[in-house]
């Protein structure tokens, strides 16, 4: 009798595990989508809903409609910003609509350095794309990270890197680690390998991957930008 109940289980363990290996990555898309098309919604309702309080038309009053107006008109705007600042003359007003930005005291920092991790993260620069393996949490358990610039100790001269780490399924957010290079493995992984891992759990990547670490070479160690490539 217990073996028989206990067979079930293991069947209904398995049917279970099946149908999340199944769905798991649908739910995963489900959710970045998702994401996508609220973040864009939301950007455009509050115009959708003002043409609809002057135009009040039987349609334009669903919230559905207005949802799908609302992600259409922030498309259009962002494609709009896009064409103009790619023009020279786009990116002469561009310029002078950062430089009136930075001149801003708080808004400034957040802008300036939003703009460098994107386009850190966007260059097409092999040394910006650098994939590495860190400890953390602790030591042993390697973590999927990116380096964004080199730096050196003051003091030892020692060379640095500061690594992003994004939470695996939500990589929006992320921690920040500035570790010795010796510290680092450095991988071959591109930056889609590495981002289709994060998004998925690891489910979907590349099937080898470096986990130990190389030994460090010393030689020309005296500035980190001599020693990013």
């Amino acid at each position: 009798m217990k073996s028989v109940f206990a067979k079930s289980v293991r069947s209904v363990q398995g049917s279970i595990l099946a149908g999340v290996i199944t769905i798991g990555p649908l739910f995963v898309t489900y959710l970045i989508f998702r994401f996508l098309f609220s973040t864009l919604a939301e950007a455009g309702l509050p115009f959708v809903r003002f043409f609809a309080s002057v135009f009040p038309l039987g349609w334009f009053s669903n919230p559905f409609m207005q949802s799908v107006l609302a992600i259409l008109l922030t498309l259009a705007v962002l494609y709009v910003v896009g064409s103009i600042t790619s023009a020279v003359i786009g990116r002469q007003v561009f310029g002078l609509f950062e430089s009136a930005l930075e001149r801003l005291p708080f808004i400034a920092k957040v802008y300036t350095s939003v703009r460098q991790l994107i386009d850190t993260m966007m260059a097409k620069k092999p040394e910006s794309q650098r994939v590495v393996l860190v400890d953390f949490p602790i030591v042993g358990q390697k973590s999927i990270g990116f380096i964004t610039r080199t730096l050196s100790d003051t003091d030892t001269g020692e060379l640095l890197a500061a690594v992003l780490l994004p939470n695996a399924i939500n990589p929006t957010s992320a921690f920040l680690q500035v570790l010795p290079m010796s510290r680092v493995t450095e991988t071959a992984m591109t930056m889609e390998q590495a981002m289709s891992m994060l998004l998925t759990g690891g489910a979907v990547g590349p099937d080898t991957i470096r986990y130990s670490s190389p030994p460090i070479s010393t030689d020309g160690a005296a500035s980190p930008e001599s020693q990013i490539k």
